[in-house]
């Protein structure tokens, strides 16, 4: 029979796993009526009934206005120069996210991770936040004060921003907000803005790269400045252009910070080879934590609309909504993986099963694991007893029975083992 064997030796910290509603997602959640909307609300947050999500991505606007997809900046106009007073306005929106940081920590979330896509058009050599373009080496100490104010207003109303970013994918450029810092530049400004955030009490958190292969170019580049090694906190990689497979060369935490699949359709499915079903993001999750060696977790959108890869879709005429199996993939660590537990090491005999453990900060232990095999699969876990639940095209984390020492894993099925 096939061995599963678990390590004791605790490997590297768990951050958590986490969602974003930047870009007026907010707002299509909130605009729900109040139950689907609450129900919404359960199913990205709750750890009862839902995927327990334990981060918050925000974004931080530079448009000058909220129309379309577009964030509003919280100072949209010059203020007069890069030296000038800062002249924010606070409208208590914030395209929506203010109210979904305040329902986020009714369910317990204490982690808002906080990305700017680009400075506001009027500090770039564009003068627009779209397209590219580069931050003006005139306005880089007033962007660091300009994201530390955005900070400020989120604080007087309640929420403590941890991590800030002050780039989002700097090496890919597109029609919305964007701007590009290369890797010797993105070190630079670190230093810049690192030790105003560290006295503002935040984690700095950089690059963001599109794919995994520049993630590792960036994290290269700030760690062998020592000034900013010392600096950065937290390195961060989206695995779009290439993917996570090795970890980031630091000994600082890592996260995979933002992905979603590619695709042009809504689709629910779990398990049907698109590419972008339940069973290709519970890979992609597996892959970050064992080849990315990742602290933690954060998928794109949770809500989004039309021919979204987000786990829940808000139906065309904003009423209902529907959710896609990616969700379960997600709550089959999320929900059950805790913000300071450890990663353990794993021993597995059998090719088809894809193995991840945890120990949680109060003792429990969690094993995840993915069959991609397309028969049951019976193994050995010496030791392990506690519950189970499984996740296949049927079951969206059910309960699925006892472990003492012996476990059957169903074909094409992801399986979460929690510790009595």
């Amino acid at each position: 029979m096939t061995g599963i064997e678990i390590g004791r030796q605790p490997l590297r910290r768990i951050d958590g796993f986490g969602f974003c509603e930047a870009f007026q997602r907010a707002r299509v959640m909130r605009e729900l009526p109040e139950g689907p909307r609450r129900e919404v609300l359960d199913l990205l947050m709750s750890r009862r009934t839902g995927a327990g999500l334990s981060i918050l991505r925000l974004g931080i606007g530079s448009s000058t206005d909220s129309s379309g997809d577009r964030m509003l900046s919280v100072q949209p106009e010059d203020p007069g120069g890069p030296r000038a007073e800062p002249r924010l306005r606070w409208d208590r929106d914030d395209n929506g996210q203010l109210w979904l940081a305040r329902e986020a920590r009714r369910y317990g979330i204490r982690r808002f991770f906080a990305s700017a896509w680009s400075a506001p058009g009027y500090m770039k050599d564009n003068g627009s936040d779209s397209d590219g373009g580069s931050l003006l080496p005139e306005w880089y100490e007033a962007y660091a004060r300009y994201l530390l104010g955005w900070t400020d207003l989120y604080r007087a109303e309640g929420i403590a921003v941890t991590d800030l970013a002050f780039t989002n994918e700097p090496d890919f450029t597109i029609d919305y907000a964007s701007m590009r810092f290369t890797p010797a530049e993105a070190a630079a400004y670190t230093k810049v803005i690192g030790p105003r955030i560290r006295r503002a009490g935040l984690r700095l958190a950089g690059c963001d790269s599109y794919g995994w292969k520049g993630a590792v170019e960036y994290t290269r580049a700030v760690e062998e400045d020592p000034e900013a090694a010392a600096l950065m906190d937290l390195h961060t990689g989206h695995p779009y252009e290439a993917p996570v497979d090795r970890p980031l060369p630091t000994r600082k935490p890592t996260w995979m910070s933002e992905w979603s699949p590619d695709g042009d359709t809504w689709n629910e499915r779990w398990d049907d080879g698109s590419g972008f079903d339940g069973m290709a993001v519970a890979r992609q999750i597996h892959d970050s934590f064992t080849l990315g060696e990742v602290n933690g977790y954060v998928y794109w959108f949770g809500v989004s609309t039309g021919t979204t890869r987000a786990p829940i879709r808000v139906d065309d005429d904003g009423k209902g909504y529907r959710v896609a199996k990616r969700l379960w993939a997600l709550a089959g660590w999320s929900r059950c993986v805790r913000p300071g537990a450890v990663a353990l090491r794993v021993t597995c005999d059998h090719p088809d099963l894809l193995v991840t453990a945890f120990r949680n900060e109060g003792g429990g232990r969690v094993v995840v694991v993915l069959n991609t095999a397309g028969e049951t699969i019976r193994a050995d876990l010496p030791g392990l007893e506690g519950n189970a639940w499984a996740t296949d095209e049927e079951r969206s984390m059910a309960p699925a029975g006892t472990v003492r020492g012996t476990a059957a894993f169903a074909p094409r099925s992801l399986t979460t083992l929690v510790t009595v």
